[in-house]
């Protein structure tokens, strides 16, 4: 009898060995397949400080600082405290990705295109809300590509602003930089009668960078105007419209290696929305209305959101209605970044809409380079002061 119990004990034990063994074995082959996964996935694209930011934009910051409580008692003097949010509704949002303090979460799941305004407004310009938020858009590549007439005499004018530029270039260092990451956006008054599809390669967005660089220049600001063709670029990469921040990122870094005093960079756009949006009467002339977008998943977002924000107070002050305002884009299905992670002082800047004509957009130029120069000295100033 006593002989039957230990030979039991002695097969439960076998039996508990192999059990910790298996265990074992299944835990080490599961590290091992993590490690590859780890391993093999683009680092990039999953584990960036930009795709950490982008995850916990998804939830509300008075969360994230409740949750802080736990480990650091100091932040229950933090205002945001005061009325915590119930637990579940932080689960819900977290599993679901949905705010219902705002339906456009919902919506933009549901409705193709709405995320489109789903950006977030800092300043309100006069008549900015979330309806009229600016509009990314292009039509397919082959479309894009096609040759489109534009007037004749803008072209003679185009070639001779060209020129004028060859001849008041200071040859000095360039601190600013203007780039034109869709450079074939056009203007419809500028291209042939019955035109639908406002891009030209020739008669475009450049043209409006040539003459705020002009300006700048005539303000005692050295500038660079990049006028490649990113649309070709895309063609001949075989890439989508969307990797057009690719091909601007690469000339940007080349300038950037090239000229080591760059400071102020500036991209440079043409909204898609309709002229009662774009347009303003100031004095009156008609002049293209601007908007200035700053990516949120970026390590320079508050850098270039204040640069952003004191550009359009300025232009404020001294031309009302002008400037539409400040928004910022982040999160799941918005570049969010729009290449201003290599600058503390880069703006995207919205230059009219498809209606508007090149006059109205040059006038807006002249006045952007105004500011511009103003807050470039100011600062210059201040650090000298210092």
């Amino acid at each position: 009898m006593t002989y039957h119990v230990k030979k039991k004990k002695t097969t439960q034990n076998r039996l508990s060995i192999k059990q910790i063994a298996a265990v074992g074995l299944s835990g080490y082959l599961f590290i091992m397949f993590f490690i590859a996964v780890l391993t093999s996935v683009e680092h990039d694209r999953y584990f960036s400080s930009r795709n950490l930011h982008t995850w916990s934009t998804q939830i509300q910051h008075e969360w994230l600082t409740s949750f802080f409580v736990y480990e650091n008692r100091h932040y229950l003097s933090a205002e945001d405290i005061n009325n915590p949010p119930a637990l579940s509704q932080v689960i819900f949002e977290f599993a679901t990705r949905l705010d219902m303090q705002d339906p456009r979460t919902l919506l933009g799941r549901e409705l193709p295109g709405f995320a489109s305004f789903d950006g977030k407004i800092v300043v309100a310009g006069d008549g900015t809300d979330f309806t009229n938020m600016p509009v990314e858009s292009a039509p397919p590549m082959e479309v894009l590509m096609e040759e489109r007439e534009a007037t004749s005499k803008r072209l003679e004018l185009a070639e001779e602003d060209e020129r004028n530029q060859e001849q008041q270039t200071t040859g000095q260092a360039p601190v600013a930089h203007i780039i034109h990451s869709h450079s074939r956006e056009s203007y419809l008054p500028e291209l042939k009668d019955g035109t639908t599809v406002a891009f030209h390669p020739e008669v475009n967005i450049t043209l409006v960078g040539d003459r705020l660089g002009q300006k700048l220049e005539e303000h005692g600001i050295s500038t660079k105007v990049d006028k490649t063709d990113i649309e070709q670029k895309l063609h001949e990469n075989g890439w989508d419209f969307p990797r057009s921040y690719d091909v601007s990122r690469e000339v940007l870094q080349d300038a950037m290696a090239e000229h080591e005093q760059l400071e102020l960079f500036f991209d440079l756009h043409r909204d898609s929305q309709t002229r009662d949006i774009t347009t303003v009467t100031i004095n009156g002339e008609t002049m293209a209305r601007t908007m200035f977008v700053i990516g949120e998943n970026n390590p320079h977002y508050e850098k270039n959101l204040e640069m952003a924000t004191d550009m359009h107070n300025r232009l404020e002050e001294s031309y009302p209605g002008l400037s539409r305002g400040v928004i910022t884009k982040g999160g799941g299905g918005a570049n969010g970044r729009y290449n201003q992670d290599l600058s503390e002082k880069s703006v995207l800047i919205e230059m009219g809409g498809i209606e508007n004509n090149l006059e109205e957009a040059y006038r807006t130029a002249d006045i952007l380079a105004e500011v511009i120069s103003e807050q470039y000295f100011d600062a210059q100033s201040v650090e000298g002061g210092e």
